[in-house]
């Protein structure tokens, strides 16, 4: 290898794979040549040191690896958007519509990835900017959805929304989803609205449990600007980002939502494609269970 690989690796700690797992995968690709930078949480879990900080590993990097679930990958491409680096996905989990690499797929594509040989995919982020009396008080990247909901103890939250300066709809629910074509199945999935393949251009608004029947999810194009203004007096609105970061929202705050200017650049799982994941993932094609007398009765 003429030049040396940086590689940036980033791993769930909780797994009892976690430790075995990235001591060896660290200590093969060192032998390759290769140079593994992790931050202190990351190395700590296998008894090394590092003075490196998260945010600082994806500017040193020619790409990343993660190894997690897709909560872990979604952290991880909060800090990776700006700089362009392919992420490597491995799920130690069970149910990921983002890490489809498994376990006993990870070094023969390891392999392909040291010799350049392999596909990327890049999918859309939203920027969403919360304003409050016409400034800019918050900005987040986003990969899957931006969800407005209430507390547990909160009342019905009212939302306005206009999309490019065009009155929608007012929703009365227990809040509102913005979904890209990735996080289109998660949380919007299970407030009732559709899946959309990563590669349309296109984003969903679905209501979470609205109090009109008739408010349905619907699709609009992704270079629309989506604003939802808080129109209701209610101090337990909070606006959460990938279910990981967020702020709380006040009467009269607007939330805009525009296409971000960045992506994710994924490393594809040669031999798979998106409908083999909505197969494996959500149980499709599968016979129904076989019933016995008792269940008859």
């Amino acid at each position: 290898m003429s030049k040396t690989l940086h590689i940036g690796v980033f791993c769930k700690p909780k797994p009892a794979i976690s430790k075995d797992l990235l001591s060896d995968m660290t200590r093969w690709l060192r032998e390759k040549g290769c140079e593994v930078l992790m931050d202190g949480e990351t190395a700590d879990i296998i008894g090394e040191n590092s003075a490196l900080k998260k945010n600082e590993i994806p500017s040193r990097s020619q790409f990343i690896i993660v190894l997690g679930g897709d909560g872990t990958l979604l952290s991880v491409c909060h800090l990776t958007h700006t700089f362009d680096v392919p992420i490597l996905a491995v799920n130690l989990g069970s149910l990921g519509f983002l890490t489809e690499v498994s376990l006993e797929e990870l070094y023969p594509m390891l392999e392909k990835i040291l010799k350049d040989d392999y596909a990327i995919e890049q999918r859309m982020l939203l920027r969403a900017a919360l304003k409050r009396d016409g400034a800019e008080v918050e900005e987040f990247f986003v990969l899957n959805d931006v969800v407005i909901n209430k507390s547990v103890l909160a009342r019905v939250v009212d939302l306005e929304v206009h999309v490019d300066a065009q009155y929608m709809t007012s929703y009365r629910a227990d809040g509102l989803i913005i979904s890209t074509p990735t996080g289109s199945t998660a949380y919007s999935l299970s407030a009732g609205g559709p899946i959309i393949h990563p590669s349309m251009e296109a984003l969903v608004l679905s209501p979470i449990c609205p109090f009109t029947l008739t408010n349905r999810s619907i699709l609009v194009p992704d270079k629309s600007l989506i604003q939802v203004r808080l129109t209701t007096e209610n101090e337990n609105v909070r606006i959460t980002i990938d279910g990981q970061q967020g702020c709380d929202m006040a009467i009269g705050d607007v939330l805009e939502i525009t296409k971000a200017d960045t992506t994710v650049t994924l490393i594809k799982a040669p031999g798979k494609n998106y409908y083999q994941t909505l197969r494996k993932k959500l149980h499709w094609g599968r016979p129904a269970p076989r019933q016995t007398p008792e269940d008859k009765i």
